[in-house]
């Protein structure tokens, strides 16, 4: 045992050993990203940098970083092993549909089954558990009636008051019809529905479509470093998982840093 302990200790101080020890966390662990846009304000906001938990939704199809070349090119396949599915609200990393090469953080707003439309911004969402499910659980929401079922009026904000739309963003023809309307669709099998938590500005499902399970990442863990548009640090988002973020402290200077700058909110990312 010793001596098998002692190899082993050989080996991960080498270089051989200490490349495969890194590739391993990078595919199966954890593996590092940036927020480079805005979708997601005001819980994740430009310049976090945090770790992705490679392995809270099964195990992905491990790529090589930067080359975005997967360890097996002669198979398509985005997933080696299932596990758990995206629940409602988590935030989550996956590849697009129409661009598997790049990686998006978006909110999972909707299961399979789940059926869901859109009225002047607001998301109204019907539950694939039914009526009496939304009755039960949605008490302190609003709930309208449409095609004969019950639908919850924006059924995220209560939890998770980062999500907001932009005052700015009027009917004026200038944007997507998709942000202000968009007709009620179920969401497929296997599929789940993503939203930018930043709705007026967040280039999401509403656009390309649900997104397949195979393609989905993983979820972020922490903040392990997070700098604004001045280089200056956030030194309290250090540490901080995405719950953490969405506590009133956190929030409240995220949405002050938003007013304060405001130059980034003029398309859609």
């Amino acid at each position: 045992m010793k001596e098998f302990l002692y190899k082993t200790y050989r080996f991960s101080n080498s270089w051989t050993g200490t490349i495969i020890i890194v590739l391993f966390v990078i595919f199966f662990i954890a593996q590092a990203f940036k927020i480079p846009s805005g979708s997601m304000k005001d819980s994740l906001l430009i310049g976090d940098h945090l770790f992705a938990k490679k392995f809270a939704y099964g195990v992905s199809m491990p790529h090589i970083p930067f080359l975005e070349v997967s360890i097996m090119p002669w198979s398509d396949r985005l997933r080696l092993v299932d596990g758990d599915k995206p629940q409602r609200g988590d935030v989550v990393i996956f590849r697009p549909p129409h661009n598997t090469k790049q990686h998006f953080v978006k909110r999972c707003v909707a299961l399979p089954n789940d059926e869901l439309f859109i009225s002047n911004k607001d998301l109204y969402l019907h539950h694939s558990e039914g009526d009496v499910w939304i009755e039960d659980n949605f008490k302190e929401h609003e709930i309208i009636t449409f095609a004969g079922k019950l639908w919850v009026k924006n059924p995220y904000t209560k939890e998770h008051p980062g999500i907001h739309h932009d005052e700015k963003i009027v009917n004026n023809g200038r944007y997507p019809m998709e942000i202000f309307h968009f007709a009620p669709i179920k969401v497929d099998e296997g599929f789940y529905f993503m939203m930018g938590d930043n709705r007026d500005h967040s280039n999401d499902s509403r656009f390309w479509g649900a997104v397949p399970y195979e393609n989905i990442e993983g979820t972020p863990w922490f903040v392990y470093f997070s700098i604004d548009d001045n280089w200056e640090i956030r030194w309290d988002r250090i540490g901080k998982t995405p719950t953490d973020l969405e506590d009133a402290s956190h929030l409240s200077k995220a949405v002050a840093e938003r007013i304060k700058q405001d130059k980034d909110d003029h398309g859609i990312y």
